[in-house]
């Protein structure tokens, strides 16, 4: 009894040890997520906790059913309408950017740690797969406010790219003891992962929601039925040859896509249990390290560090984007979100649980790796954001949706605005009856929506609205984006009708006009260059000017921005993240240049030696005063 009290005793000082730490971690900015490690760290055997905790199996078996809960949240919270924006990006990185993190990452172990092929193989498939706990949480929680497409992407690609990688890591370590298996038979395995993973973890969601709708239960039961069914689904896909990962995911995307029967209290739950998740999982993986074994392959774990952020990770983004318009600074932010975190760890762990000679060398070299990416990329994600102009001004939408279940067909949503300074309800516009408040809350406190007209800027107000009402809704209190500075160097100094076309802007602008675009809107323009799925912020080059997807409905574009002196928004910051012809052409202009500089230096030495002048014409434009 006093052993289950102790061990109980220590589990909760090292959970409450982490919380009451993140909050100071949260107020200078260090990653959470590596603070929790640190803790597992300090308690464990080599810190001043001396916890000896050497169980692989256990840990493997505790962070799984983690992870499990995690990608159900991840799931459940991501929108259908991501995968509209970002399916086929985030799935080319999460197939083929996993293979050549792995083939990179794979060659520097070889040679660095002196591995066999399949056992180095493996450092570079246990690192290849980006976190969806450290990813979600530093896009959800870090208040880092960015274009969907690209916040898409990132998210999807860190749900989905377990799979691959922990089929590369069951192989490797196949290989590493029996043989390289047929290529045929590699392709087989992934293919029946992906595809048991992705048909049985639909049918689970399906069947969570329709059995939580119909049986009625009491409200505070269906936290528990989702939890129980996300761990089935997980365990039952993995006994049937598919991806549990994935499975549970796809049933926290479908679960999280219909309508579900309490879903804002599962919303609730789920977000708290997720929080546990991450923190028993790190705290775990830091006690089962042991630090004293760091030394020995500390350096060729740095350097592998190194190498995944400002090579592998990079070079395999950068190959799988060229087909999708993403501009040069996405690129470059995607890149650096590579994030590795307690997938990287748990992969790391099958080498040790599968009895590799090296297995032990894989998960310290795969925890160093870890660290160095949570350090450098974690602590600097908000900066290099600003840094690449990413950062989308805030939406004047409302900030915070409460889905209501009334009886019958009543469709109806609590919303919550806070009031701007330049909206028509602060200027002392009557509201309509539908838009009036029912509650409002002035610097702290609850005044009677009778007492409060006019509003005031930075009243919180709430009201009850039919979800199609609210784009009139948010016009009445958000008021207009052009008046601000910073919307206006991201969304153009003057507001166009979609309508509007290409051959009247010209003629108003004095701007360069193509034939073939002189009849169509800037909607259809705007629409034609970007594949028919644009989204905010995106942009056309027109002469001079920049013509920017400054707002849309449900139907489209509903107004264009027009930037009369383009920003560094979309100047790439990074010229190797360019697309091909760009890069190509800044390129040849280095070459240019370096070829004249060669030029000069050969003519400064020969007119040195006649005792002649060197103009600065370069060559072919001739010299001034020649014949």
């Amino acid at each position: 009894m006093e052993a289950v009290s102790y061990i109980i005793l220590i589990g909760s000082t090292l959970l409450i040890a982490s919380i009451l730490t993140s909050y100071l971690a949260l107020r200078i900015g260090t990653p959470l997520l590596l603070i929790f490690l640190g803790i597992g760290l300090l308690a464990g055997e080599d810190g001043i906790g001396h916890i000896a905790f050497n169980d692989p199996q256990s840990a493997f078996l505790i962070g799984s059913m983690a992870l499990a809960v995690i990608l159900f949240e991840s799931g459940f919270d991501t929108k259908l309408s991501s995968y509209r924006a970002a399916a086929w990006p985030a799935m080319s990185l999460a197939t083929v950017g996993v293979a050549v993190t792995t083939g990179v990452i794979g060659v520097a172990a070889h040679h660095l740690m002196k591995l066999p092929w399949a056992e180095a193989l493996l450092v570079g498939a246990a690192v290849s797969s980006t976190d969806a706990a450290a990813v979600f949480f530093l896009l959800r929680v870090g208040g880092i406010t960015l274009r969907d497409r690209v916040r898409s992407t990132l998210e999807i690609e860190s749900g989905t790219n377990d799979p691959v990688a922990i089929m590369l890591t069951i192989i490797l370590v196949e290989a590493a003891t029996h043989g390289w298996a047929s290529p045929w038979a590699v392709l087989e395995e992934l293919v029946r992962a992906f595809s048991f993973g992705a048909a049985l973890g639909l049918a689970g969601g399906w069947l969570l929601v329709t059995f939580i709708n119909r049986a009625n239960f009491e409200t505070g039961l269906n936290p528990v039925v989702t939890l129980t069914f996300a761990l089935f689904i997980f365990a039952s896909t993995n006994m049937l040859g598919g991806s549990g990962y994935l499975a549970v995911y796809a049933a926290g995307l479908y679960a999280g896509n219909v309508k579900l029967r309490g879903a804002l209290e599962l919303r609730r739950f789920h977000s708290g249990l997720t929080w546990l998740s991450q923190i028993v999982m790190f705290v775990m993986l830091g006690l089962l390290a042991t630090p004293r074994e760091f030394g020995e392959i500390a350096l060729p774990a740095l350097v592998i560090a190194l190498l995944l952020i400002l090579v592998a990770r990079p070079l395999a983004v950068w190959l799988c984007l060229l087909p999708f318009r993403f501009s040069a600074n996405e690129t470059t932010f995607i890149a650096w979100v590579g994030l590795r975190g307690a997938v990287s760890l748990l992969l790391a762990l099958v080498p040790v649980l599968g009895g590799l000679e090296n297995g032990q060398r894989v998960f310290n070299a795969a925890f160093i790796v870890v660290c160095v990416s949570l350090l450098v990329q974690g602590w600097t994600i908000g900066a290099m954001a600003r840094w690449l102009k990413l950062i989308v001004p805030p939406r004047r939408g409302p900030v915070e949706r409460v889905e209501l279940e009334l009886p019958g067909n009543a469709d109806q949503e609590l919303v919550a605005y806070t009031v701007h300074a330049k909206s028509p309800a602060a200027r002392g516009q009557r509201m309509p009856r539908w838009a009036r408040p029912s509650l409002v809350i002035r610097a702290g406190s609850v005044v009677p929506p009778h007492k409060v007209k006019p509003l005031q800027p930075g009243d919180h107000v709430y009201l009850f609205s039919a979800p199609d009402r609210l784009p009139l809704i948010d016009k009445l209190f958000g008021g207009s984006r052009a008046l601000d500075q910073d919307d206006r160097e991201f969304y153009g100094d003057l507001v166009l009708s979609p309508d509007a076309t290409v051959e009247q802007i010209a003629e108003m602008y004095g701007l360069p006009l193509s034939l073939a675009n002189a009849k169509l809107t800037l909607r259809d323009l705007l629409r034609n260059e970007f594949g028919g799925s644009c989204e905010l912020g995106d942009r056309v080059r027109m002469g001079g000017v920049e013509l920017i997807v400054r707002d849309m409905d449900d139907h489209g574009i509903t107004s264009v921005g027009l930037a009369l002196e383009p920003t560094g928004v979309g100047k790439p910051r990074v010229v190797l993240f360019a697309r091909p012809r760009a890069l190509a052409g800044a390129l040849g202009d280095w070459w240019r240049e370096r070829s004249f500089q060669r030029w000069k230096r050969r003519e400064q030495r020969r007119e040195g030696r006649s005792g002649g002048q060197l103009t600065d014409d370069r060559p072919g434009d001739g010299v001034a005063g020649s014949d």
